[in-house]
């Protein structure tokens, strides 16, 4: 039997341009220590390998201590660690992967051709491949992996959701048509679960840390077993404390109350936008930015909000604005349900904000 550890997408030194620039620091400086807790989690559960499978690094510019933090956690592990080179970290020139010297525990592809290395004590066969520029295609295609005996994994960098992705697009006849016992996938930042087309499991753990509202939620890794047959099995590694949280809080009646009501009861650790919605006079941001930004890491507040039926006041003037305002309440009346209704009121409030020559608030 074999064990695993398979992670993708750590983007390391992502800019978090989102957040406070020494707030922005720290999180590429806990992205660092994922790394330790990549390593530490796989000697832990006893792996012998460690797929890695693409974007490691943001860019093929990675900070310097980034890369000697990764050689170091590297080093330090048991595993046999290998690297398929992804479109955020592909081998151009300067990239890390061709300019520093790397633990011999480590393999990394450096070719689109399928290249593999064998472990036989582990009866094990691992294959992959790098992106040699930021775009790739048919790293999959036409691949089978040789019945000989061994188990045969593979660790790739592809998109397996869009066909018509630039990103190496995988599809389920190739994995199916692959042969192999496992397929490490990369590039698709939400963790997919175990997956099978054919006689081939495959999967993608998602990014190991959010780095924005798009990637909310618990991110890590996977910890996997493949049986001497060739059965799979996956257990999700939680990785960090960390999250992005987007909460929307109907703010009718008291914001402030609202929003304490809304909130679970340990939120320090965390990156959260609040979304007040419902309708209410125009809430004071600032105000409840002030009350409530120093229970979180990072604290965003955004107004969509519908002012009361007191939007409408100047409709009938004979002013650009009136005008303005009876074209969209004409709208408002005839709207066939809440959703448009109120996808009316924003846009009306939001175009009273430019004629009056202010933005939409958000802290």
């Amino acid at each position: 039997m074999i064990r695993f550890l398979h992670a993708a997408d750590l983007h390391l030194d992502s800019p978090f341009a989102s957040l406070a620039p020494e707030l922005a620091a720290r999180r590429r400086a806990e992205q660092r220590a994922l790394l330790t807790e990549l390593t530490e989690a796989a000697d832990a559960a006893g792996c012998g390998v460690m797929l890695l499978s693409g974007d490691l690094f943001d860019s093929e510019n990675a900070y310097p201590e980034t890369v000697e933090a990764m050689i170091r956690a590297f080093s330090a592990c048991r595993a046999q660690i290998f690297i398929s080179p992804g479109n955020h970290d592909c081998l151009l020139p300067g990239s890390p992967y061709c300019t520093s010297v790397w633990p011999a525990n480590v393999h990394i592809f450096r070719t689109a051709e399928p290249d593999a290395v064998e472990l036989p004590e582990q009866k094990l066969c691992v294959w992959g491949a790098c992106f040699a520029e930021r775009r790739a295609s048919g790293l999959l295609e036409g691949f089978r992996a040789p019945r000989d005996g061994n188990l045969h994994i593979r660790v790739l960098h592809g998109d397996a959701c869009d066909p018509d992705s630039p990103y190496n697009a995988v599809t389920a006849a190739q994995i199916a048509a692959s042969g192999l016992q496992y397929l490490a996938l990369g590039h698709v930042h939400a963790a997919s679960g175990l997956l099978h087309a054919g006689g081939t499991a495959y999967a993608w753990p998602g990014c190991t840390a959010g780095r924005g509202f798009d990637e909310c939620g618990e991110k890590g890794a996977y910890l996997g077993t493949v049986t001497d047959g060739g059965a799979v099995e996956l257990q999700f590694l939680p990785l960090g404390t960390r999250r992005y949280v987007s909460l929307r809080v109907d703010a009718a009646g008291d914001p402030a109350a609202a929003v304490e009501a809304a909130l679970p009861s340990r939120t320090q650790d965390d990156i959260y936008r609040i979304i007040l919605t419902g309708t209410c006079e125009r809430p004071d941001l600032r105000q409840l930015h002030a009350r409530f930004a120093q229970r979180f890491f990072s604290l965003t507040l955004r107004d969509e909000t519908q002012p009361p039926r007191g939007l409408w006041d100047g409709a009938e003037d004979d002013t650009l604005r009136g005008i303005f305002l009876g074209l969209l309440r004409a709208q408002y009346d005839r709207a066939a349900d809440g959703p448009e209704r109120q996808r009316i009121a924003q846009a009306a409030r939001l175009g009273v904000l430019a004629l009056d020559g202010r933005e939409e608030e958000t802290l």
